[in-house]
């Protein structure tokens, strides 16, 4: 896919329904497809509620991506999933992945957004407990991965969860922006 078939582009669904998601899909593709109208669908992402390591986040993000791209019958599909990775060292990080694929079966795959984990969440996650959760028990409020989530609770909001996932969904345009070069 060339720039010139991005801007062409007229649908694009995200296999998400949250609106941090949906929100930094079309701050980027607003950009390279203009025209396009960008719709979250829920969808499942066939891996655990709280993915552990970068092959099972790259996974959801991946079954995300390709059913809401047939299931809205777009031109492109976005899947964005957030996993835990365990360390060595016995601490926990978080990753985070995107993926887009085409009608065609092209795909794209950016991440990491690693960054480290407070013991405590790390405990809960061991525990059971998705990031989400553990990151509202650890701050007394509701719902932050519909907000900054932990990134943004973690860097007291110098980047929020929009933001750090904006940049994962332009790694993974890379092979649509320079198919030349893929």
């Amino acid at each position: 896919m060339s720039k010139e078939t991005l801007l062409a582009i007229k649908r694009i669904a995200v296999g998400s329904t949250n609106p941090v998601k949906i929100a930094a899909v079309r701050a980027v593709l607003s950009g390279v497809a203009p025209n396009a109208a960008v719709e979250g669908i829920a969808v499942p992402s066939t891996v655990a509620d709280q993915p552990f390591g970068d092959e099972e986040t790259i996974r959801g993000a991946r079954a995300r991506a390709i059913t809401a791209r047939e299931k809205l019958d777009a031109d492109i599909g976005v899947g964005l999933e957030g996993g835990v990775v365990e360390l060595a060292d016995g601490s926990m990080q978080t990753c985070a992945w995107a993926v887009v694929v085409d009608a065609h079966g092209s795909t794209g795959v950016g991440g990491s957004l690693a960054m480290p984990l407070p013991s405590s969440v790390a405990k809960m996650i061991r525990e059971g407990t998705e990031l989400g959760i553990a990151m509202d028990r650890l701050v007394g409020a509701h719902g932050t991965k519909h907000g900054s989530g932990a990134v943004g609770i973690l860097t007291s909001g110098l980047v929020d969860r929009q933001r750090a996932y904006e940049i994962l969904v332009i790694y993974a345009l890379g092979p649509f922006l320079r198919s030349d070069l893929y």
